[in-house]
């Protein structure tokens, strides 16, 4: 199946997130389909890892697009992220959900979960998701997809940012993390109209 390639990702963050549901997440033989996605993005994001700026911890949200970014939360879950726009730009989206496809077994309803299901972890941070060999995204028979927002999830930290509608979900589907709390539905689309807030 083709890999989703470096323009893709190359983008303005809250385009490429959406543009994300319906995807597939592939390690080795195992993979799942998109159904839940957060976008951060850049340092003026208060739930972004960005806002404290670029230290050892933050460096992979600067790098290039089109590579994960993995980091710890709790102590216990890892959560996979993919970079996105310009080299030098702080912006990631973390994917939260994902429909598992035989023979992946396991909840993958929740960014910890589906890491553990399908073995990613902080050896995967950096990795490249287009001319790696160990994780990457990739098209394959895609249906269309009803985009619905809502708030991000666990950033009640962030102030006014923790309103902003940038998490998507594939409304029809009954693997996302949470479905209560959908603020807008977007109708079967694959990108919204709304752009990243910083221009370039």
């Amino acid at each position: 199946m083709p890999r989703l390639p470096r323009s893709f990702f190359a983008r303005p963050c809250l385009q490429v997130a959406p543009d994300l549901l319906g995807l597939y997440l592939v390690r080795g033989d195992f993979a799942g389909r998109i159904v839940e996605v957060e976008a951060y993005v850049h340092e003026e994001d208060q739930a972004c890892h960005a806002r404290v700026g670029r230290t050892r911890r933050t460096e992979m949200l600067y790098g290039p697009p089109g590579y994960a970014y993995v980091f710890l939360i709790y102590g216990m879950y890892d959560c996979f992220n993919v970079v996105t726009e310009a080299e030098g730009s702080p912006a990631a989206v973390l994917v939260r959900a994902v429909e598992p496809v035989p023979p992946l077994e396991g909840g993958t309803d929740g960014p910890g979960k589906l890491c553990r299901a399908l073995g990613i972890n902080r050896a995967h941070n950096g990795q490249d998701l287009v001319d790696g060999a160990l994780v990457w995204i990739e098209r394959r028979n895609r249906k269309k997809v009803k985009i619905a927002t809502t708030p991000r999830i666990g950033v009640d930290y962030a102030g006014e940012w923790a309103l902003r509608p940038w998490r998507f979900i594939d409304a029809d589907s009954p693997w996302v993390s949470k479905a209560r709390g959908v603020k807008a539905p977007t109708g079967s689309a694959s990108r919204p109209s709304r752009r990243s807030p910083r221009t370039r």
